[in-house]
């Protein structure tokens, strides 16, 4: 693996969040979806999914303190899938979380 791969793998690994908050909102929450999707799929498996959970939570933590001052609607609304997705983990596995942030991923590639 290179360098960068070593990163993302890293449990303390964060996100460079000036980075982040260059990339459209479509974006960040396509790349969201795909960390939901591949915790989820890994817990479905009984495998170990912490690394997936904490990038995950990383990514909609960086995406809410990017909107918090300019869009507290849309931060709102983040916090709210953040919501969903822990409920779909902990609570009750629930795929149309993953459905939800597929349209974002859909979105964001439609538009690059």
């Amino acid at each position: 693996m290179d360098n960068k791969a070593n990163k993302v793998h890293d449990p303390g690994y964060t996100i460079n969040r000036e980075e982040w908050a260059k990339r459209s909102l479509l974006d960040q929450l396509g790349n969201i979806g795909s960390e939901v999707g591949r915790t989820l799929k890994m817990k479905r498996r009984g495998k170990d999914f912490e690394p997936a959970l904490i990038r995950a939570l990383d990514l909609f933590d960086a995406t809410v303190s990017g909107l918090i001052a300019t869009h507290p609607h849309r931060a709102k609304e983040v916090l709210r899938a953040k919501e969903c997705f822990l409920d779909a983990l902990y609570v009750k596995d629930d795929p149309s979380i993953e459905k939800y942030f597929m349209q974002f991923a859909i979105a964001a590639r439609m538009n690059k």
